[in-house]
Formats: structure tokens, sequence, C-alpha cells
């Protein structure tokens, strides 16, 4: 539905999780009032049972350091509350009622008519309250308080920067509120809460785990699952729910068009859709709408592939930030134009850099066809604090994405960020190592990279940063296996001691990074270009030699845009090619 009940104009009204639709929900994006709490006073105060009247005004889900927010300032504001009343619509009486956010950078604490409904530790990943029992009739008060911790370098946060002014690699923070804040309906006698969705093209079938909430003892519980495909029937079946989860193997063997119709990849993105339908006790109690790929990612006598077959990726790294937005885009139309530039590019994947990316910009990519290595926000020191924080954000982060057929890679760590001693600190290497394992517990399907561009310790993808720009350095130093594992391109060693090269497919996933300045904004690059024809030479200069190299089984190319002070995109800040887009295409191509 996502009707809102006030006549606010909502900058972002889509639907916030599109791998998991219900038709009764409400956006609440929109103008919420909003105020700083630097004397940290709010609490002991009372502003969260919602009778104080705050004094700015703010655009949810733009945090307040954007343009779009209508505040737009730098300054450090680490405790923010927002404010907003809502009437829930038609169709909702008697309903659990769910409140969702998509991410609040980074503890959420939140109030309903002054009842605490939740309380949340994490910025990018998402969290909702069953938010029934603090309800009224009529109009309801919804109060947010976010705490940020700017200056805390053990914070997982991405490139957000822990100074005032973006500086280096490092851009504006995040605080508060930067994703879509919705209302849902569910049954009150029990609904689907999620559905662990894994495919297995070998043998043709997907295996579904089914997770249900809110069923009372003794209730018969049933679903019923319908597969089609471009919009035909594939497979129905009827299923007992016996507990609060249960699994099932589904077949799937719609492989018509050569035997690779029904196969998801980017250049034939294909989905099937589901329709998952709960039932309580003969009724009808909860309906949800999603899709999924079949599609394998596996590492084959040293080879990387999708579906049993090599795939040389070629990925290029996105920053996922915007003029106006930050963190946030500023439409679901930008989340496509990202997409429809990179692949217009050549490029068929990207790597999505320091953040967890919007669900939207995933479900875009699962549907126009974009392969996704996802990369957690890190912190950027070590400490005891930061093992629980980290840990716990990448085991939700890990959740709530793993449906998502584009993404065929896992990248907990970068750049030894948090673990900045690794190469001689044994706690920060078995650090490393359990990030590996944890997310190998949790995911069969895809390759994990335990710290991705140098010191790794066990990993599935040997994976290098080199910002080399000469064409003769890059040939001579992929020319060969030995030669690539044993390189210093960052002046650090590629692997620790005790975790020697041991035959993975070997990938250069961040280079080129070539500053070329096309608008007003002024900055830097790992290397200078001084006109079109220059741009592109040395574009090919970087390019040519990985996809030549025989030893190189696919490169990522740094960057899509233009970021802040960064002026080394491929694209400027605003998304304009800097030279056209036919040109970078060829050179990814070899021609």
């Amino acid at each position: 539905m996502g009707v809102m009940t006030t006549t606010t104009a909502l900058p972002r009204a889509e639907h916030p999780r599109p791998q998991f639709v219900r038709d009764s929900w409400v956006n609440l994006n929109g103008e919420w009032q909003f105020d700083f709490d630097d004397a940290n006073v709010g609490t002991q105060s009372g502003w969260h049972t919602g009778e104080t009247n705050f004094t700015q005004k703010i655009q949810v889900p733009f945090a307040f350091q954007s343009k779009l927010s209508g505040i737009g300032t730098n300054e450090f504001h680490d405790i923010v509350w927002y404010r907003r009343d809502f009437t829930l619509p038609q169709g909702f009486e008697g309903k659990r009622i769910l409140l969702h956010f998509g991410a609040v950078d980074y503890e959420a604490s939140v109030w309903v008519n002054g009842t605490l409904v939740a309380t949340h530790i994490g910025g990018h990943t998402p969290f909702h309250a069953d938010i029934t029992e603090a309800l009224q009739a009529g109009a309801n008060r919804l109060v947010v308080k976010a705490v940020d911790y700017s200056r805390d370098v053990t914070l997982p946060r991405g490139k957000q920067y822990w100074l005032e002014d973006s500086a280096s690699i490092f851009y504006t923070r995040t605080t508060g509120i930067w994703q879509t804040v919705w209302l849902e309906a569910v049954s009150p006698e029990a609904h689907l809460a999620k559905v662990k969705m894994t495919p297995d093209i070998d043998a043709k079938q997907i295996e579904m785990v089914f997770y249900v909430d809110g069923a009372q003892s003794g209730a018969k519980l049933q679903l019923k699952v319908e597969v089609s495909f471009k919009g035909k029937p594939v497979t129905e079946d009827m299923y007992s729910i016996k507990g609060s989860s249960e699994t099932r193997k589904i077949r799937i063997d719609d492989f018509n068009d050569h035997g690779l119709g029904g196969w998801w990849t980017p250049n034939k993105p294909n989905l099937y859709d589901v329709t998952f339908t709960l039932f309580v006790n003969g009724q009808e109690a909860d309906r949800v709408t999603s899709y999924f790929g079949m599609r394998k990612v596996s590492i084959e006598k040293g080879q990387l592939c999708l579906n049993n077959r090599p795939y040389f990726l070629k990925l290029v790294l996105d920053q996922g930030y915007f003029p106006d937005g930050n963190l946030t885009p500023p439409s679901d139309e930008a989340l496509k134009q990202d997409i429809e530039l990179t692949k217009a590019m050549g490029f068929n994947g990207v790597r999505k850099h320091q953040k967890l990316e919007d669900p939207r910009f995933l479900y875009w990519c699962d549907r126009m066809g974009l392969v996704v290595w996802s990369e957690a926000a890190n912190a950027y020191e070590y400490s005891d604090q930061y093992v629980s924080r980290f840990t716990q954000e990448w085991i939700a982060s890990m959740e709530r994405d793993y449906n998502h057929p584009s993404i065929i890679a896992w990248v907990p760590l970068n750049e030894s960020w948090g673990v900045p001693n690794i190469q001689v600190d044994r706690l920060q290497q078995q650090h490393a190592l359990t990030m590996y394992h944890l997310t190998k517990s949790l995911d069969p399907m895809r390759p994990v990279v335990s710290n991705d561009g140098w010191e790794m310790v066990h990993t599935d993808l040997f994976s290098i940063h080199d910002y080399e720009w000469r064409e003769e350095v890059l040939k001579e130093r992929y020319s060969s296996t030995e030669k690539a594992v044993s390189a210093k391109p960052s002046r650090r060693v590629l692997a620790v001691e005790g975790f020697p090269y041991a035959g993975q497919p070997i990938l250069v996933t961040e280079f080129g990074g070539i500053a070329y300045k096309k608008s007003e904004w002024e900055g830097w690059g790992y290397s200078g270009a001084d006109n079109d024809e220059d741009y592109e030479s040395r574009l090919r200069a970087v390019i040519q030699p990985l996809l030549r190299s025989g030893v190189v089984q696919g490169y990522c190319y740094t960057q899509l845009t233009d970021v802040e002070q960064e002026i080394n995109g491929l694209l400027t800040y605003d998304r304009k090619p800097k030279i056209p887009v036919e040109i970078i295409k060829a050179i990814n191509e070899g021609k």
C-alpha cells in the first residue's frame, strides 16, 4: 500500500524491503521534529514522553549532515532526537503492528506514546518492534533517540571520518536515521518472520527455511509456496509447520533455454517469483511475496566460477555516497542510474565499499543483473568492544542480505581496518580467522575474503590492492602466479606469516584511482590525467595488463564516482561520465 496518512511529501516512498513484501504497510518518511541534545539532558528531561516540542525539522531518512535533511551541517552532535505523529490507516484494525527502521547510526531507543518499544545497536542493520500494546486510538506519537560516537575509531563506521571535515579517504559522517522508517500490519494469529533460501543448481532445487512468529500452542500451521518464472507456474505445494521453523527442499528444474534459461547471471538475471501464504487452522493469516535466483558461486581447481563455468570479474569500487544525501540515495531512480551506468561501462559487478547498502540497491542488482561483493563497514582500531560490536553487526548484515542472488562474495575486513597490527598480533589474526569461519558457518554458498587487499589470513580469494599506474610494471608483476603473490604493491605483505598463498583465485580488487578533474570539485587521486586522451590512455594502461595477464581472474577499478574530496571516479560526483561510457566499455572488453 505505502500510502501516508498525512499530506507530507515523501522523498523515499517505495517499499523498503522488496524481497519480503506484504501489502499492508505505511511509509513514515517525511518531515519529523528534530533536535540536538549536546548536553545529554533529553532523557532526564522527559523528551521520550513526546511532550517536548523540538526546535528543528528534518526530512527522514536523511541524516542531519546531508543537505536533503534540510539541516546540512558537519558539526559534531552525537545525541539527536526525532518526533512525529502518525495515525493507523483503515485495514490495520485488529492486526499486530510492527515498526521498522532500515538503519539508525549508531544506537537507537524508540518510544511510542511514552512507552519504550525498542533499543538497537549497530549503525547499518535493520531492526523492528511490535508496538501493538503501546498504541492508542487516533493519533500516536513516535519518539527516537539516536546516539553516535563520532570520534570513536573502534566503532564500525566505514568511510565516516572522526574529524569534523572530510579528508584523505574519509567522508562526511552519518548520525541518526538514514534509511526508511515504516509500519507493517501482520495477523494476530501468526505471521511469517523470514525465509532463508539456498539455491542448488546441481541438484535442481532450492532449500527454504521458514520461520514463523506469534503462533499459539496447538495451532495447525500450513504454508503454501507458489513458485513462478516469467509469469508461468513452476511448482506449488503445501507444507505443515511443526514448530517455529521448518525446512523444505523444493524442486526447480525449469531450465528450458539450452539448459540455462532459469539460471541467474548478470547477462541474464532470471528470477523466480514466489508467494508464501500462511494458514492457521485452515484460515489464511499471512501472505508475503518474494523472489530468488538460481545460481552457484564456486571455486573449481583454482578458478572462480559462476554456475560451474569460469567467470572473470570486472568490478568497480562503489562507495555508495551521494552529493546531497551522503550515505542515503536521493531516490530509487538514483540507485538504478548507478547500476545502469556501471553496466554501460562494461562492468559486471560492484564491490560495495565500507557500506551495507540499501536493500533497494540489491533489489535492482538482482533485477538488472549486477554481481555484488558485500563488504562490512569496518572500524579503524582494535579493541574488545570493537570485536563485540563488529561481530554482531556482521551477523545481522548477512542475515538481512543472504537471499540476494547478486551477492557473490562476503568481505568482512578490508586493508587491515580494525586489525591494524594483524601482521604480528595473534589476537588480531585470530579475529580475522574468526570472521572468516563465522561467515562460512552461516553461508555455504559464497566465497569469503578474510582481509581484502593485503595481510590476508585464511581466505577463499587472494585479493590484491595495487595502484601502480605504469603499464610495463603491471605486465611484469602479473605475468606469473609467483610474481603476483610475492609482490608488495602497497609495501605490505599480501599474506600473514603462516598463511601462504594456497592456490586461490587471484584478483586485483583495488587499482586505477586515476584523478581527472571534470567538474568544479577539487580533489586527489592515485595518479593524474591532463585531458580526455590522457585519461583514456591511462585507463588502458592499468586495465589491459590485468585482462591479458592469464593469472588474474578479476579486478575492481577504483572507483565509480568522485566522492567529496576524491576526484578519481569514472563519473563525476553528480554521475556525469568523464569520457564516453562506450570508450570505457571497449577498454573493459580489451578493445
